[in-house]
């Protein structure tokens, strides 16, 4: 059983940002983790800083803390540059970043780098990205050059020396809920990551939406059991604050989330770090005794 954090991306590294990262180390999170957006939501209008230099920035101020997104996706991405920095953010961090990945959504990253009179790509196409995304990356990060004549991405010889320093590459997150993105985790993922499902966030019950993540737990076992292999090599990442209610109101109301969710078999449960006067505002005390004292509770 793992806790870990997301950072946004929204501090002025000498001003807050270096020591918010120290301190996520200091009160023992397995990993820090932050979004992947060119901007997201509410914070939109206010400051708003690239992932990779964050992640970069994070790995020289700790040594101990896992690193990574959650999630990159196709939107604004290419596989080729993105291999380049992740293979980079590897290197400085000596091996301690986790790709979280999903296909995307239709915020902002969907539209920014489009023209005015151009549609975001359709849930439909931005699962075709997905595909081939995902195995391109995958070859990308583990061989030297890689010619690639696709769909969507190509390749010219990109070269990809050292690689990484976590072989045979830096692990996969997969963040998917429909069956093709679960075919990518079962295929290409060291873990699966979930919020949910986002139809019961504002109407649906804590029941309703545990038994909507029991449901997608066994789809991703029968991928896997397609895929030939064995689920419970996945970890299970469940990035917590878009489910019913709120776990996080009490440290007992979230020693009951977690046990309640570690039992359906997931092996990591994310939190958000506070941000005041957002929908991510929490008493500071009150998180840090999530974070030192919640996974004591089950032994």
């Amino acid at each position: 059983m793992r806790l870990s954090t997301v950072i946004l991306p929204i501090y002025r590294w000498h001003d807050e940002g270096r020591e918010v990262w120290r301190r996520a180390q200091e009160l023992g999170f397995h990993a820090a983790y932050t979004y992947d957006h060119l901007s997201w939501r509410t914070f939109r209008d206010g400051p708003w800083f690239g992932a990779v230099p964050t992640l970069t920035a994070a790995a020289g101020a700790t040594d101990r803390l896992r690193l990574g997104t959650l999630v990159t996706s196709p939107n604004f991405r290419h596989p080729v540059t993105l291999a380049k920095d992740l293979i980079t953010l590897d290197d400085v961090s000596d091996g301690r970043i986790t790709l979280g990945i999903g296909a995307g959504g239709s915020g902002f990253d969907a539209t920014t780098l489009r023209g005015k009179d151009e549609e975001p790509w359709s849930p439909r196409e931005r699962a075709d990205h997905f595909d081939e995304f995902v195995p391109m990356l995958d070859q990308l990060l583990r061989e030297p050059s890689v010619t690639w004549e696709g769909r969507f991405y190509v390749a010219n010889e990109a070269r990809n020396i050292p690689g990484c320093v976590q072989r045979p590459r830096l692990p996969f997150a997969v963040a998917a809920t429909g069956p093709r993105g679960l075919k990518l985790a079962a295929q290409y993922g060291q873990a699966w990551v979930t919020t949910g499902d986002p139809k019961l966030f504002e109407a649906g019950t804590a029941e309703q939406s545990v038994a909507a993540l029991r449901g997608q737990i066994t789809r991703l076992g029968t991928a896997c059991e397609q895929a030939g292999r064995d689920v419970s090599e996945l970890d299970k990442i469940l990035l917590t604050g878009f489910t019913p209610g709120n776990p996080l109101q009490s440290f007992d109301a979230f020693v009951d989330f977690a046990g309640t969710h570690f039992d359906l078999g997931f092996t990591e449960i994310v939190v958000h770090w506070p941000v005041q006067d957002s929908g991510f505002a929490l008493d500071t005390k009150l998180f840090e005794r999530i974070a030192t004292e919640a996974l004591a509770q089950f032994g």
